[in-house]
């Protein structure tokens, strides 16, 4: 083990504990392979006792948007879809009738397909939008109350909420899980096949990843579990509805695999490097991300830290999960803190940064 390979396993064992944190797992290693690192902390599933590895299975959540861009991007290549046609093009209207009604006029059968895929659609978002008069679907999860929604149901919400622009608004971008449900349903109409069966042929078997699949609470896979996942210091079961996520959230894999993805995005495997150009063309978010396509941009201004920050690209998730590249710095980070905290990850990227100096 080396001196920096030892830091930054250290780093990993003096995060358990901390502000509710019981389980960690992260992988980084730099763009030559020179640091190649992955580690893991504390207990992954508190019935058992079962230690947290460096191969045991994670829920990735948003990430899982990164793998969703790649299939949309590899139907672009193959000139099976058109990123700048609308929606109606591939899904049937009374599927999208009335999810965008925004002060009077009906946008819904107008959205085009890189709206959804860049976040500038403006619909609204079925998980965190509160209707009137009642709860969001994040509040009803957060206090236990675990259930499937699936894309029927996640419409049925959205047409109940106000959208927040008309989609393509000049400098507007709303993060909407519906984006991507929707892309969901996109690669399904056009390959004829499940998300599943997508993601399996078109990513996880091209690149060898054997231990990442769509989670499916009804059918436990053989092996080691995903680690439980905690929310204000104790353990919260969501599995139903990360199960019913599919192409926005669903998905389960390992630090490791999770870092092969992550450089074949990157570097050209999953389609042509040269279109990482149109899906770095970021639209501002919340502060301080900036999103693409499936793909979110973060760094803090100058004024947050005495020194320069570095700037990452990937995605994160609602778990903890992180999946970035730092390009000053030559490094690709992946990873989960397996907390329902979703801006930690970020904070504790910088961590990971130093520490692989």
């Amino acid at each position: 083990m080396t001196d920096k390979t030892r830091k930054l396993q250290s780093l990993l064992t003096a995060q358990v504990g901390k502000g509710g944190l019981h389980n960690i797992v992260a992988a980084v290693q730099s763009y030559d392979k020179n640091l190649d690192f992955v580690g893991a902390a504390g207990v992954a599933d508190p019935g058992s006792g079962a230690m947290m590895q460096p191969d045991t299975p994670c829920f990735i959540a948003s990430i899982t948007k990164m793998f969703t861009a790649a299939i949309i991007m590899q139907l672009y290549e193959q000139k099976r879809l058109d990123l700048a046609a609308p929606v109606s093009d591939y899904l049937p209207a009374e599927l999208l009738d009335g999810i965008h009604c925004y002060k009077g006029t009906d946008y819904s059968r107008q959205i085009k397909v890189f709206q959804l895929v860049n976040q500038t659609s403006g619909l609204a978002d079925f998980e965190v939008d509160k209707p009137r008069g009642g709860n969001s679907v994040l509040k009803e999860l957060m206090a236990g109350h675990d259930r499937a929604i699936d894309t029927a149901e996640a419409l049925t919400i959205t047409r109940r909420l106000a959208p927040h622009f008309p989609p393509g608004t000049p400098g507007k971008a709303y993060y909407s899980n519906l984006n991507y449900r929707l892309l969901g349903e996109i690669i399904e109409a056009l390959t004829g096949k499940p998300m599943a069966d997508n993601f399996e042929e078109r990513i996880c078997a091209p690149l060898g990843l054997q231990h990442t699949y769509l989670y499916d609470w009804t059918k436990p896979r053989p092996g080691k579990p995903p680690a439980t996942l905690y929310l204000n210091n104790a353990p919260i079961n969501v599995t139903r509805y990360l199960s019913s996520n599919v192409a926005d959230g669903g998905l389960v894999s390992t630090a490791a695999e999770c870092m092969t993805f992550l450089r074949a995005f990157f570097e050209g495997r999953l389609f042509d490097q040269s279109l990482l150009e149109r899906m770095t063309q970021w639209n501002a978010l919340f502060f301080p991300l900036r999103y693409g396509y499936g793909l979110m941009y973060y760094r803090l201004p100058r004024y947050f830290w005495i020194t320069p920050l570095p700037e990452f690209v990937g995605h994160s998730g609602s778990t903890g999960s992180f999946a970035f590249a730092c390009p000053s710095r030559s490094l690709y980070l992946t990873g989960t803190l397996n907390v329902i905290a979703p801006a930690r990850p970020f904070f504790f990227m910088m961590d990971l940064v130093r520490a692989a100096r």
